[in-house]
């Protein structure tokens, strides 16, 4: 198989292409030959760790589609054939490869009804804002119907699929937030129902839209610089949830008083801790797929740059450090 590795150092180094052995699944694995994959901040974070030099080079990428080539003995999901989409394993080796082994439980089957690289683009965001809302945030569908959720950082990856699950399978009132014209417009074709600006006063913008406290926030956009304004506007018995790290310390004692929450997301705790509901990708990413199919959600792929290559990876990793993202890149398949 071919893949695209970092041999280390800082986040300047090049990927370069090798070729090793094509593994063989075992156990609950997948073999996938990938057709399609797609960039996200996370493959920033993990090359800027790379401080020292590597023996092997390092596989990243976290979101695929393609068709299973072989599996495991204990496969029970998947047949060789099929089609599937994916955001894999941070602890293992990523997509940015020809081949990749995963794990089916965190498999879902691909959308029959959209190309590879808009599939492609889905499973890491989609995981990602499904767990926030309705494992993280705890949103029940119907019960929930027409509470209100802030969601900042409305254009981005998670945001863009975040806007589309609040409203098609919550629907709630969603107020998100965009900081260009074009991103503003995005949003609104997602289906925000307002739209703020998160380099402004959020608290005095969420205000003057005349509508109750946000129940839920969502902040994918620097937790840090938006912590005392979420503290401000969560409604009393509301819930804050962050994808974003800090580097700050936050006073959680602002909420005490509303008895308001505070939680963490991270897509990759399942398979990394191989917990025993670590399944629920695989039945959260059928239900992305089915609702792709139907219509009911679109994907959120606004570029592919080509073929994956070193030169195209380059440009899509920068694209996402520049923060001019709109949406989600995808490439083809490695060549």
């Amino acid at each position: 198989m071919k893949a695209l590795g970092y041999t280390g150092a800082n986040i300047t180094i090049q990927p370069v292409l090798f070729e090793q052995a094509t593994p063989s699944p075992t156990e609950h694995d997948l073999l996938v030959n990938i057709e399609a994959i797609a960039v996200n901040p996370v493959d920033t974070k993990v090359k800027a760790r790379l401080t020292s030099p590597l023996e092997n080079p390092k596989i990243l990428g976290w979101d695929a589609m393609g068709t299973v080539e072989a599996v495991g003995d204990e496969v029970t999901l998947f047949k060789p054939g099929e089609k599937v989409f994916y955001a894999g394993d941070i602890t293992r080796p990523g997509c940015f490869a020809s081949h990749q082994l995963v794990d089916e439980r965190i498999v879902g089957r691909a959308p029959t009804s959209l190309s590879p690289t808009e599939i492609a683009v889905m499973p890491l965001t989609s995981i990602t804002a499904w767990e926030a809302l309705f494992s993280r945030l705890k949103i029940i569908a119907e019960q929930d119907v027409g509470k209100n959720i802030l969601i900042i950082g409305g254009a981005g990856g998670v945001g863009s699929i975040a806007i589309q699950l609040a409203k098609v399978v919550a629907r709630l009132n969603v107020v998100t937030t965009a900081s260009r014209p074009e991103s503003e417009q995005w949003c609104k074709q997602l289906g925000a129902d307002h739209i703020i600006n998160h380099r402004s006063d959020l608290i005095g913008q969420y205000r003057n839209l005349g509508i109750a406290d946000p129940d839920y926030i969502l902040c994918l956009n620097n937790t840090d610089q938006h912590f005392l304004a979420m503290a401000e506007l969560i409604a009393p018995q509301g819930m804050i949830c962050s994808i974003v790290e800090t580097t700050e310390k936050h006073d959680l004692d602002s909420m005490k008083s509303k008895s308001a929450g505070f939680v963490w997301e991270f897509m990759f705790t399942r398979p990394m801790f191989t917990t025993q509901d670590m399944i629920a990708q695989h039945h959260l990413l059928n239900t992305i797929s089915q609702l792709l199919d139907e219509g009911k959600l679109k994907s959120t792929l606004t570029k592919t740059i080509g073929p994956l290559s070193a030169d195209n990876l380059n440009k899509a990793l920068q694209q996402l450090i520049d923060g001019s993202v709109t949406g989600k890149l995808a490439m083809t398949a490695l060549t």
